[in-house]
This record gives structure tokens, C-alpha cells and sequence, in this order.
């Protein structure tokens, strides 16, 4: 009896704790989102599972199509079901006042589930938001990621991860991608990211103790860091960055004495030597959540910041200018949104039957550095690294590998596996 009064102790203080009361996880809010229309429960695992579930906020102003920010909320991991306390009335608020359709979804805690089924779980609600492109009218060509403390932890290394099947630290190999729900066809890659308070590289951070049984990472992880660097390196977003990063912006508190903000400095610095758009935003006295993190001026930055990501990928996959270059580059597909799962047509150009075929061609123009980007026929960017995965693309489908080099324009030719 006494032990079971004693769980119970301890499981109602990482729910406090967690929920709002200064803890990881900060003061969050629930109330509404004004000016949108809102989906509830919608199961994107198809496992009737309520931490799989995630609420839609669409714009109420008519359009064809929205841009999407999928915002998780901030709980140290400790909670599966907080979706309606994700930041609704500010950060959310802001990004539907711009434009943006707002998908809030739950995820396994450390207690359904040890990493990496969180990081899982947000990259199926990417595939499951460009899965339902034409049902709840989203604009996939730009689909980015937003999280506050934990939140962020899971927004990082959705960001930093894109084109990984794995991460391998030491001994330790962790699958980063998952195959959760039904639309594992689609690219879980994002197009940016929107970062409050995170935890970035949770090896190197201020531990957060669970009173006397461990810390919360211990719990995320399943280990505690004494002699696990390589488990704990695994989750680090950090620990990931490369040139191909979507552009990513962090707001982190000077006074934030929960994650210490040398968390979002250590994140900054990683990206920024790998050359990707970054900014970080030190906010003067700014704690753990609240008012002076949720400013109007840091919103305005943080709905900037997408707008700005946005125009640049619509103008990276512009036709590129022709009248001084090879006539081998081509246009790239149009980006108007379909079933790519089923595209059985490739528009005029440069065509391989298969990828392998076009690979010494695409090495030659990129003579000083293989750097690729594959993208669907409707625009989706499904690959970028420095190699070719063939095993992640479909069989029979034609799709845009890009390739760059050094001070050009990026050449596009289609090839199918």
C-alpha cells in the first residue's frame, strides 16, 4: 500500500510538474484559436490510440490551400495527452492569424515509450499532413515545425534528421524515421522550424530531477547519462546538423533557469557552421514560457521567419535561368498538389529510366561536392544528403533529383527507381 501511495505521489508531481507550474514544459495555456476552424482527435496512426491523436486549426479566411506548422507542445516527455494546452492562444493564434493552418498533435510519453517513438510519432504526423493534403486543403510545398521546450527538443531533430534512416553514435543505432501510420510513402522532411525554449542536445544540458528517482531524460532515454553518452547522443539535434537543413529559428530566455540557454546557443552554432539559415533570438529576462516569451514582437519574428523560409523555397524551385547555361537544365515539376504515390507521367526534359543510369551524370555536375535533393513530381522534397538512397524511393515512380555545385544553380533532371 505504501509503495502504490508513493507511485502515485511521485506520478501527480511529473504531471504538475510538467504541466505548467515553472517545471519542463513551462506555462503553456490552453484556451482557443481565434479565427479558425478546428478538427479534434484526429487519429494519424490509425491505432484509436489518444496519444496518436491531433486537433487542425484551418484559417477561417477562404483559401485554396495553407501552408502548415505542426506545433507540439512542451511536456519534459512526461505527458501523451497536452495537445490542448500547445501554446493555443499565442503561438498558435499567431501563426493562423498569418496564413498558416495549425496542426496540434499528442505523442507517446516516456512512459507509453522510450526514444526514438516520440521523434516517430511527430514524423508521421508530417506524412500524415501531406497524406491529407487535398482533405483538409493543406499546401504541403511548405510544411514546417514548431515546439516549445520539449516541444522544440522533438521540432530540433525532426528538422535536423531529414535524409537520415538512422542515427548511429558508438555502438548505439537508433531508426529515426519509423513506420507509424499509413502514408509511409510520404517525406517526413519539414521546411522549417520555429524553436521556444528548447532542449537541444539533452547529453550536454542541466539534468531535470524527478525527486530523488532520476531525471527526466533518464526517463526519455530509458538509461541515465553515468556511462550512456552514446544513447544520450542520439537524441541530440546538434549531433545531426549539415548543409541541407531547413532554415531554423530558436527563442530561448535569458533568465530560463529550467533549460539552460546555452541549449539553443549550442544548436545555433551547429548550423550555423554548416552554413544554414538560422537565427537566435536571446530574449532579455525571458523564463521558461510565459509573457515575455510570447511577446507580440517575438510572434511577429518567429511568423517572419516562415514567411521568409517559404518565399526562399518557392524561389529555389523556380525555373532557373537558361540563357547562359548548359541546355541540359530543366524546369522543375509543377508543384500544384496530387497523389504522387501513383504518378506514372513525367512532364518534358531530361529523363533516366532509373536512377542508377543517372548517377555518373549527376556526380560530374557536382564536381566539387555530391549534394543531391530528390523531390516528387508534385514538389516534396522526400531526399537531401550526399548520397543516393535508393531503398527510400518508390519503385516505378519518376521523381526531380537535384543536384548542385559549388557557386551554380541547382541542375534537375527526372529519373525513376
Amino acid at each position: 500500500m505504501k509503495k502504490m501511495v508513493m507511485v502515485a505521489g511521485l506520478l501527480m508531481a511529473v504531471s504538475a510538474f510538467a504541466q505548467g507550474f515553472g517545471g519542463f514544459g513551462g506555462p503553456q495555456g490552453g484556451g482557443s484559436v481565434p479565427d479558425a476552424d478546428k478538427t479534434a482527435d484526429v487519429n494519424y496512426a490509425g491505432d484509436g490510440k489518444t496519444y496518436h491523436t491531433l486537433d487542425i486549426y484551418i484559417p477561417k479566411e477562404a483559401k485554396e490551400s495553407y501552408p502548415v506548422v505542426i506545433h507540439t507542445y512542451g511536456s519534459a516527455w512526461s505527458m501523451n495527452n497536452m495537445k490542448g494546452s500547445a501554446d493555443l492562444s499565442t503561438i498558435c493564434a499567431a501563426y493562423v492569424k498569418a496564413g498558416y493552418a495549425v496542426v496540434t498533435p499528442n505523442h507517446r510519453s516516456a512512459s507509453d515509450a522510450i526514444y526514438p517513438a516520440q521523434l516517430h510519432d511527430i514524423k508521421a504526423v508530417v506524412r500524415f499532413v501531406r497524406g491529407n493534403a487535398a482533405k483538409y486543403k493543406f499546401d504541403t510545398n511548405f510544411v514546417a515545425v514548431s515546439g516549445f521546450s520539449s516541444g522544440g527538443h522533438l521540432s530540433s531533430l525532426t528538422a535536423t534528421t531529414c535524409g537520415l534512416k538512422e542515427g548511429k553514435s558508438g555502438s548505439v543505432t537508433v531508426d529515426l524515421v519509423g513506420d507509424l501510420g499509413e502514408y509511409t510513402s510520404f517525406s517526413s522532411c519539414v521546411d522549417g522550424a520555429v524553436l521556444w525554449s528548447p532542449p537541444t542536445d539533452i547529453y550536454t544540458m542541466n539534468p531535470i530531477s524527478m525527486g530523488g528517482s532520476g531525471t527526466m531524460e533518464g526517463a526519455f532515454i530509458g538509461v541515465e547519462r553515468e556511462g550512456n553518452k552514446d544513447k544520450w547522443m542520439v537524441a541530440s539535434s546538434p549531433y545531426y546538423a549539415s548543409d541541407d537543413d531547413p532554415p531554423v529559428i530558436m527563442f530561448h530566455g535569458t533568465s530560463d533557469n529550467v533549460v539552460n540557454i546555452e541549449q539553443s546557443q549550442e544548436l545555433y552554432d551547429s548550423l550555423k557552421n554548416h552554413n544554414v539559415v538560422t537565427e537566435f533570438v536571446k530574449v532579455s529576462g525571458g523564463t521558461h514560457g510565459g509573457d515575455k516569451m510570447n511577446s507580440s514582437e517575438n510572434l511577429a519574428k518567429a511568423v517572419a521567419f516562415l514567411d521568409q523560409a517559404r518565399e526562399a523555397k518557392a524561389t529555389a524551385v523556380e525555373p532557373p535561368d537558361t540563357s547562359s547555361q548548359d541546355t541540359s537544365v530543366v524546369t522543375p515539376p509543377d508543384t500544384s498538389v496530387q497523389d504522387t504515390a501513383k504518378t506514372d507521367t513525367v512532364p518534358p526534359g531530361i529523363v533516366y529510366d532509373t536512377l542508377p543510369d543517372a548517377l555518373p551524370v549527376l556526380r560530374s555536375l557536382s564536381m566539387h561536392r555530391e549534394s543531391y535533393r530528390v523531390y516528387t513530381l508534385d514538389g516534396t522534397l522526400v531526399m537531401k544528403s550526399s548520397t543516393l538512397d535508393l531503398s527510400r524511393l518508390n519503385p516505378g515512380v519518376y521523381y526531380v533529383v537535384a543536384t548542385t555545385r559549388t557557386g551554380a544553380r541547382q541542375t534537375f533532371r527526372y529519373a525513376k527507381r
